[in-house]
């Protein structure tokens, strides 16, 4: 079940460093949203507080609301761990547990959950991987190493693993920045695929990429040196290339500076 996000003023902190500043935003369910803007301001911070991943991090602190639907993920008494089942992760490069097989990488969160009857198993990653649009490339080498596929093989096994557990949300951390252009491009007609079943935020520093597979785009900036990041807009992709509300947008997804 897809879900909307919603933050309302939400500052993101690293100790006393002041990293994202009064972020408030509505991510719909079954879409894709994209994050750009320069290297700094915050995107990916913005991104990993989705599912409380940024709090992993000693010293770091969220104030404000970030809510799936109406429930604050921050409650104190929501499990962060149930949130991250919720919100799944694909990272900027692939990290398949290298010395596991295939089937063993797609299945490990089912297996942390509990799950342990193998024919349920074996459907669940059988489904992924084809989700995933990697079964036929796979479906011989299944207990072959993960760490033996190509880096977009490995990057697709990741989203295989990340949607085995049925996540309702999927967080993407420039997910093809370390992708060659075939295996980018397999990646983004995937995520144009699965958008239909789930909410998937997505970073990039590609804005052609942005352009290319989301429906939504926000620009993050840094309004000058030592300031916190800050969202500046949010927006169809369409009118924030075309014809964004902001001079700062404009300048950036024209070229003019970052």
């Amino acid at each position: 079940m897809a879900r909307q996000i919603r933050m309302k003023d939400v500052d993101i902190y690293y100790g006393k460093f002041h990293a994202v500043q009064e972020v408030s935003l509505s991510i719909p369910a079954r879409a894709v949203t994209a994050f750009i803007g320069p290297s700094g301001c915050g995107k990916s911070t913005v991104l990993r507080t989705l599912n409380r991943m940024h709090e992993v991090i000693p010293g770091a602190r969220v104030v404000g609301r970030v809510e799936l639907d109406d429930e604050d993920i921050y409650a104190p008494d929501v499990d962060p761990v149930q949130v991250r089942r919720t919100v799944g992760m694909v990272f900027q490069r692939p990290n398949p547990f290298p010395t596991m097989s295939v089937r063993d990488n797609v299945v490990a969160g089912l297996k942390l959950q509990g799950v342990r009857d193998r024919p349920r198993l074996e459907h669940m990653c059988e489904q992924a991987l084809r989700d995933a649009n990697l079964w036929p490339e796979v479906k011989d080498r299944l207990d072959k190493p993960g760490g033996g596929l190509s880096g977009g093989q490995q990057q697709r096994l990741c989203i295989a693993r990340a949607i085995a557990v049925q996540p309702d949300v999927l967080l993407m951390d420039e997910p093809c920045s370390a992708l060659d252009p075939i295996s980018t491009l397999a990646i983004e007609d995937l995520i144009s695929e699965i958008k239909r079943e789930y909410t998937i935020v997505i970073v990039t520093h590609n804005m052609q990429q942005a352009a290319r597979i989301s429906d939504r785009t926000g620009f993050f900036n840094l309004p000058g040196p030592g300031q916190p990041g800050r969202l500046v807009e949010l927006d169809d992709t369409e009118r924030i290339f075309s014809q964004p509300r902001e001079q700062a947008t404009e300048d950036y997804v024209s070229g003019r500076f970052g």
